[in-house]
């Protein structure tokens, strides 16, 4: 069965704010989709009646394990994508989501499966999110907040939070990356801002905002 573009993205979006809170409310919907909840409604229908989800009203929507299915496709699609236009085209990590948000439709299973052997089957996008391998399954990756690592010891930056194009903007002129080696010099109470260090570089405060934003592992 083929889906449109629109029944793809409310299929993703449902898989992400399900994360989160189990059941999904047709207010979230319309607010991450930024639609009308009447829309909303229309579709959900729909896509019940594909069997992608179970929607009842007043009670919210879940992904069926076909509806899951579908997302986890996509999502796949869509980091391996993220990972082919930073890792071979040179793009900067802040200037892949819209690329990689087309290119996630392209339905061919070949070309995703052609593009992921050619990749060297990557674990993890250039944002440190888990790629989905073609069964759907995740690595997990072992990684804490840079707000949590201890002072005086050596981490490696391996996610980001959000990827606001802001965020990944502040990050790319402080030169923080996926990979990046830091450890913490200082902590301060006052505002629970840190002062990192970067190896060649002076040592310098991040907000505690930053600091949250960041996910790194103990090397």
């Amino acid at each position: 069965m083929s889906f449109s573009v629109t029944e793809e993205n409310y299929i993703k979006a449902i898989f992400h704010l399900q994360q989160e809170d189990g059941n999904v409310s047709t207010n979230e919907l319309a607010a991450e989709l930024n639609t009308k909840a009447a829309s909303v409604t229309d579709m959900l229908k729909k896509l019940k009646a594909k069997k992608l989800l179970s929607y009842e009203k007043y009670k919210g929507v879940r992904l069926s394990a076909e509806g899951k299915k579908l997302a986890l496709a996509i999502v796949r699609k869509h980091r391996l994508w993220e990972f082919f236009l930073v890792d071979t085209l040179q793009f900067g990590w802040d200037e892949v989501h819209e690329v990689a948000e087309e290119l996630e439709h392209i339905s061919s299973k070949k070309l995703v499966e052609k593009l992921d052997a050619f990749l060297g089957h990557p674990k993890f996008d250039p944002h440190g999110d888990p790629i989905p391998d073609s069964q759907g399954k995740m690595a997990v990756q072992q990684h804490i907040n840079l707000i949590d690592l201890p002072v005086n010891r050596m981490a490696e930056v391996s996610g980001v939070g959000s990827q606001s194009s802001e965020l990944l903007e502040l990050l790319k002129h402080k030169h923080i990356g996926i990979g990046t080696k830091l450890e913490i010099r200082k902590k301060f109470s006052f505002d629970n801002s840190i002062e990192i260090k970067i190896r060649n570089q002076n040592a310098f405060t991040i907000s505690q905002q930053l600091a949250q934003a960041l996910f790194v592992k103990i090397v």
